[in-house]
């Protein structure tokens, strides 16, 4: 992971170095390095007069266009209504004879005449332009915001998080939604807020969630890229790194093949065709998987257009697949028949296909936004140690039996230390419910409800649903959620998310010594609630294939 940093850094380095040492003058020349005037035999020369003296990188005005515009500058000021002068005695020398108006083409040809007024609710040219924007959470809840005309997505989703008392982890997003089209994106991080909206229909509308997996391909991009998914023009080593810097060097030509499912332009049937995405857009070939120019016909542009996920695109297109994604040119609003959609054979191609078509658009901009909220979490904690991430690597197991702690290396000693370590939650628990009364408050009945106060249960939601947000909040190791169980009114299930693969494990309830508990392995380890439960595995392993890292949470506006 370190190589892959330094490596990004020394490529962000250059293009910052390049953009810097290269400056760009009005009409798009580079400067050139000038060297100073030689004395002596210049200084004789006569001098050039003024109109002579052009330089290289000035434009150069025709007479005539100049003559034009400033008589057209002319008889514009000498149409203007005459305006009261409030000083009437500074308008020269003819005292209270003089005329209290000033001439109407007494301006400069260059100002404009002053305005005599605003009408109310309109603001001055030099007040920053507002506008207000409505947002809408996941449970329908809205906020309208008051936002700046440069505010960009990453600047209003820090306003809603500082607004709605969120914990701010930098994987916040905001969401274009179509309902009408059966579209949304995830918007980046430096696109304005105000020129996206103006591309939206009236039906569509601004979605807070949160999006883990949004800059997850420059930590881990070799489960984002299949090998026999990517070529290169040019020679390449295979590394991660130098996978990353030749999708962001805009030197490079990286390309994504495969099959992909295209419906056709205004028809509802769907042909299975192969496809190649470059910088210069995304082409299908006519020949089988011939890649040669005569073969090659244009389906989408990148400039122009957003890629889109289909929400529900066997319903709505008649999908052959779930994994639908769609290419939306940025003037089309209502109309499904200019829309490029597209399907995959699973979710790990169509998670290769969006990542690229984001790399290839953007390139370096999306390294700055991943770059950013580090270095702003560096210049506010410069001397404050680096915080460890939690990871299955940085997770070890412990042993405080003795006098010191040490490292457990053998897994099956750490296994039963895990096991003992549910085993004192059990006794503590059930120390507890010794001492406690028999109350309505008594700590089995909080037990049995105090797992809804979180922001990882979701209630009675079903498995399609939980699958869906897991989805919606990106595919990334560790992501979970709890449910109440559809077949089992006692009982819950814990949705989780491993290797870009959603997995569903039971938690049964238990009872010993007239006490209950939960349990996720048999009743091997047990838990008084689902809040250790969830901490227990948040810390080990235990039967899960990872850890749990990240909950899926909606906030209500």
């Amino acid at each position: 992971m370190s190589d892959i940093s330094e490596s990004m850094e020394s490529l962000y380095s250059a293009c910052n170095m390049q953009s810097d040492t290269v400056p760009l003058l009005q009409n798009g020349q580079h400067t050139r390095s000038s060297q100073p005037p030689a004395p002596g035999p210049r200084s004789a020369q006569p001098q050039a007069s003024p109109r002579q003296r052009v330089q290289r990188s000035q434009p150069v005005h025709i007479l005539a266009v100049r003559r034009l515009q400033e008589e057209d500058q002319q008889f514009r000021t000498s149409s203007l209504p005459a305006i009261p002068n409030p000083f009437p005695e500074l308008c020269g020398s003819g005292g209270a004879g003089s005329s209290p108006t000033l001439p109407p083409g007494s301006y400069p040809p260059n100002q404009p005449p002053p305005k005599q007024g605003l009408p109310r609710g309109c603001r001055r040219d030099t007040e920053p332009l507002r506008k207000d924007v409505k947002v809408f959470s996941e449970d329908g809840t809205s906020k309208v915001v008051e936002i700046l005309a440069d505010m960009t997505a990453r600047d209003l989703c820090q306003l809603l998080v500082y607004k709605s008392h969120c914990v701010d982890d930098n994987s916040w997003t905001l969401v274009e939604h179509h309902p009408h089209l059966g579209l949304e994106r995830c918007l980046e991080d430096h696109e304005l807020v105000v020129q996206v909206e103006g591309t939206m229909a009236s039906e569509s509308k601004f979605l807070f969630r949160k999006n883990y997996a949004k800059y997850e391909f420059f930590k881990n991009p070799v489960n984002f890229f299949p090998e026999q998914m990517v070529t290169w023009c040019q020679q390449s080593n295979g590394s991660q790194s130098q996978l990353l810097q030749n999708f962001l060097n805009s030197s490079s030509c990286p390309e994504i093949q495969g099959f992909l499912h295209v419906k056709e332009m205004g028809r509802k049937s769907w042909k299975k065709l192969y496809v190649c995405l470059r910088r210069s857009g995304l082409y299908c070939s006519t020949k089988g998987t011939s890649k040669e120019p005569r073969h090659l016909q244009l389906l989408a542009d990148l400039e122009d257009s957003n890629i889109f996920t289909l929400i529900s695109g066997k319903k709505q297109y008649s999908a052959p697949t779930d994994h639908g994604l769609c290419i939306k040119p940025n003037k089309v609003r209502n109309e499904a028949k200019e829309l490029r959609l597209l399907c995959a054979e699973d979710e790990q191609g169509r998670i290769c296909w969006m990542t690229a078509f984001r790399l290839l658009k953007y390139g370096m901009l999306l390294y700055q936004n991943y770059r950013i909220p580090q270095q702003r979490k560096a210049l506010l904690s410069p001397f404050s140690t680096p915080v460890r991430s939690v990871s299955e690597n940085s997770l070890v197991a412990m042993d405080f039996s003795g006098q010191t702690g040490r490292v457990i290396d053998n897994p099956a000693e750490a296994q039963s230390a895990a096991l003992e370590e549910g085993h004192a939650w059990r006794k503590r628990s059930m120390r507890m419910n010794m001492l406690g009364s028999q109350s309505p408050l008594h700590p089995t009945s909080i037990n049995a409800v105090i797992h809804r106060t979180q922001h990882w249960f979701h209630g009675r939601i079903s498995r399609e649903e939980s699958h869906r947000i897991i989805k919606q909040q990106g595919l990334v190791d560790g992501l979970f959620l709890l449910r109440d169980s559809q077949s089992n009114p006692k009982a819950f299930v814990l949705t989780l998310c491993h290797h870009q693969k959603i997995k569903n494990f039971q938690i049964l309830p238990c009872e010993d010594d007239g006490q209950t508990f939960f349990t996720l392995d048999d009743g091997n380890t047990k838990f008084s609630d689902l809040i250790q439960l969830v901490d227990f595995y948040q810390l080990n392993k235990g039967v899960l294939p990872c850890k749990l890292k990240h909950h899926c949470i909606r906030v209500a506006l």
